[in-house]
């Protein structure tokens, strides 16, 4: 999965994709979900299963959970 980071806001960033982050876990389990899509609008993550929104991350609030998916647990800090 590939995602453009341009509009990503630093700090989710630093949360998703470095390996200390708290959401790498959460990046590493989309790279083997094919069925997982996601969507950057507004410096925020927006993830879909199977084209149904499931969560939303921003860098500085909590996650905002819209559907219950197994993947949403790995968000939860």
């Amino acid at each position: 999965m590939t995602i453009d980071t341009t509009n990503l806001c630093s700090h989710l960033q630093r949360k998703l994709f470095e390996e200390d982050g708290i959401y790498y876990p959460l990046w590493i389990a989309m790279q083997d979900a094919p069925e997982l899509t996601a969507v950057v609008r507004s410096r925020q993550l927006h993830i879909y299963r199977n084209g149904k929104k499931i969560l939303v991350l921003a860098g500085k609030s909590a996650p905002k959970i819209i559907r219950k998916d197994p993947i949403c647990e790995l968000a939860v800090c």
